[in-house]
């Protein structure tokens, strides 16, 4: 091997080697910190190794779900109000009084 490449190389080769130890430190304490605060880990492929899953998360997922439910319910009767209160605005204003009336009088 050529000296002046010999030299070159043992002058490249401890930044190499930081460069390559920053990264492994770097890859290590990422991890530790996602185990720690309890984030599920990733394979190579972006999937979950463990996904983490318990009791309580599942209880919640269920609470949540119902409340969600719920809520479409209540959405869907508002936007059946919404309806009613835009026909009765776009209506013309005799259709509207003679609806208005046949509300008042009793019915028998």
């Amino acid at each position: 091997m050529d000296p002046m490449k010999y030299n070159f190389l043992m002058s490249i080769l401890p930044m190499v080697a930081v460069v390559a130890s920053v990264g492994v430190i770097g890859w290590v304490v990422t991890t530790w910190l996602r185990i720690k605060h309890g984030y599920p880990l990733d394979g190579a492929w972006g999937q979950a190794i463990y996904p983490k899953k318990n009791e309580e998360a599942m209880e919640r997922i269920k609470l949540l779900s119902s409340e969600n439910a719920q809520l479409r319910a209540e959405l869907g009767s508002i936007k059946d109000r919404l309806a009613t209160v835009e026909r009765i605005v776009t209506d013309d204003s005799h259709r509207l009084t003679q609806e208005i009336e046949a509300l008042r009088l009793p019915k028998n």
